[in-house]
């Protein structure tokens, strides 16, 4: 009897998992497929937890944009969306009218905040592709290179149309300028953490228009983002999933009836037909620079430099849970303005890697738990530091914030709102060493046809007699849809097709 074709996937992500879920109820039982993962646990970058009692998502959280999302497609379909007992992050979806505090102890008021925020916003409406910004039309002659380029030039452009604004009072030592300039930070340090760009300067300008969104809300899944990983993966035999099986190599390209043979670091090994690597774009980075390397013989130069030039940062998630001497609605929502680090402005006991992050929220209204945003190196910073440090830093930083105003240079000590956190729980995306960071982004250098690079399947000889050994999928092989779980979803679908495909089955 002739051998099935065997079908291993590298990595339990939304990916990898979509596309085993394919094969299998596809394929009419016509492969002998098989699922290992590193970990522990399945879902990747996908890992729903609680604190507090609270559910909490450590990696991915929004449903970005409910029409035509797969995602929310599988969520309603499996009731996912409302079906929780326990309260859940973002359960309010994003919340309304934080407060704006400068550092100092400074409120700021809408008269204060719109004009850069409407500023910001037309800025990347129009890196983005969206025309209809007419102040916009003159940051083509600009000529940039990064997102963060474009965003400078166009503050420089706001400050020469408002060179007669009347004298700023009332906040210290914050000039109209600085303060400005510093509001205008706050959102680019938001816009960090949406494209994992540590700095907006190595994201590449022209690519930022090929992103694409789905048109709707953004919202999150009350049972869990996990608990589309456990759907997608209910379909397969208990003994398809394998985990805690770390990849050490991949031959490929092999004399051998199966010429695809996957090493562990247990020193065990499986023989494939073909393989579908869904493992993270900093893990194949790492791969293509290690010595050995993960791939015998070594990819082509083709497909290293496209994985060299893409961008991949490191995105992390900072709960807090607040101290019960203070009633949660007591703390609003922030959004924190801040002097550059080294300012001598600057509050010292503010450490700098607070300085880049933009907002703590509680996770849903009076919630005790609070959420902020970190990206690139105050990200790994955060992963380093231990939970005391963080909480003394966070105290510090929102006492400060909330203290009455000061005429001055902040002291060391000073009176007024005193707040504390008592436990946290981060995310440590950038030293684990099965993701080396969270999602992939279009650097400087680079550009969105890298994406399809990525995607090519190898050997690329289309007369090769053993076609489609190693086949790629994950969000960093999605031209328009990379950084997304969504994307991920799609890369799945897309390589579990093209197999079907290939043994005349039909895929959709």
């Amino acid at each position: 009897m002739a051998k099935k074709p065997k079908i291993v996937i590298i990595g339990a992500g939304m990916a990898g998992l979509t596309a085993a879920n394919k094969l299998y109820t596809s394929s009419n039982d016509l492969f002998e497929l098989f699922v290992v993962e590193g970990g522990t646990r399945i879902g990747g970058r996908i890992n729903t937890s609680e604190f507090y009692g609270d559910r909490v998502e450590m990696g991915a959280t929004w449903i970005h944009g409910i029409k035509g999302s797969p995602v929310h497609q599988i969520a309603q379909q499996i009731n996912a969306l409302q079906g929780s007992d326990k309260p859940w992050e973002c359960m309010d979806g994003l919340l309304d009218e934080p407060k704006t505090i400068a550092e100092g102890g400074f409120e700021l008021n809408g008269s204060m905040i719109e004009p850069i925020s409407t500023l910001f916003k037309n800025l990347m409406d129009f890196a983005q592709g969206n025309e209809a910004s007419k102040w916009c039309s003159m940051s083509r002659r600009l000529g940039n290179k990064s997102i963060g380029s474009f965003l400078r030039k166009g503050l420089d452009v706001y400050w020469d149309s408002c060179k007669d604004h009347e004298e700023l009072k009332g906040y210290g030592k914050w000039s109209r300028e600085l303060l400005e300039e510093a509001i205008f930070a706050m959102y680019e340090n938001t816009q960090r953490t949406y494209t994992s760009a540590g700095d907006l300067f190595s994201l590449d300008y022209e690519a930022e228009s090929e992103y694409r969104m789905f048109p709707g809300e953004e919202i999150t899944i009350g049972n869990g983002y996990s608990s589309i990983i456990e759907y997608l993966a209910s379909v397969l035999p208990r003994d398809v999933i394998q985990l805690d099986r770390k990849v050490a190599k991949i031959e490929w390209d092999r004399c051998d009836s199966r010429p695809v043979k996957i090493h562990f670091l247990d020193g065990s090994f499986v023989l494939a037909d073909h393989v579908i690597v869904t493992v993270s774009l900093g893990v194949l980075k790492a791969g293509i620079c290690n010595d050995p390397g993960l791939f015998s013989p070594p990819l082509p130069s083709f497909k290293t430099d496209a994985i060299s030039r893409l961008g991949y940062g490191v995105v992390n998630k900072l709960f807090l849970r607040l101290n019960g001497n203070r009633k949660p609605e007591e703390l609003p929502s922030l959004q924190m303005v801040f002097h550059r680090s080294d300012s001598e402005l600057r509050h010292k006991k503010i450490p700098w890697w607070m300085r880049r992050t933009a907002t703590l929220s509680p996770i849903y209204n009076n919630a005790s738990v609070f959420l902020s945003w970190f990206a690139g190196k105050e990200a790994l910073e955060l992963e380093r530091l231990s939970n005391e440090e963080i909480i003394n830093a966070v105290t510090t930083t929102v006492s400060s914030l909330l203290s009455e105003p000061h005429n001055e240079i902040m002291s060391d000590s000073s009176n007024g709102f005193e707040v504390s956190f008592v436990d946290v729980l981060k995310s440590k995306w950038g030293s684990d060493p099965l993701f080396l960071g969270s999602y992939s982004y279009v650097a400087v250098g680079s550009c969105g046809a890298d994406f399809d690079t990525m995607a090519e399947p190898l050997p690329t000889d289309v007369y090769h007699h053993r076609p489609l050994q190693i086949l790629f999928a994950g969000e960093a092989t999605h031209r328009t849809h990379y950084s997304t779980i969504h994307g991920a979803y799609f890369s799945g679908i897309r390589e579990a097709n093209r197999l079907l495909q290939h043994y005349h089955c039909v895929g959709v």
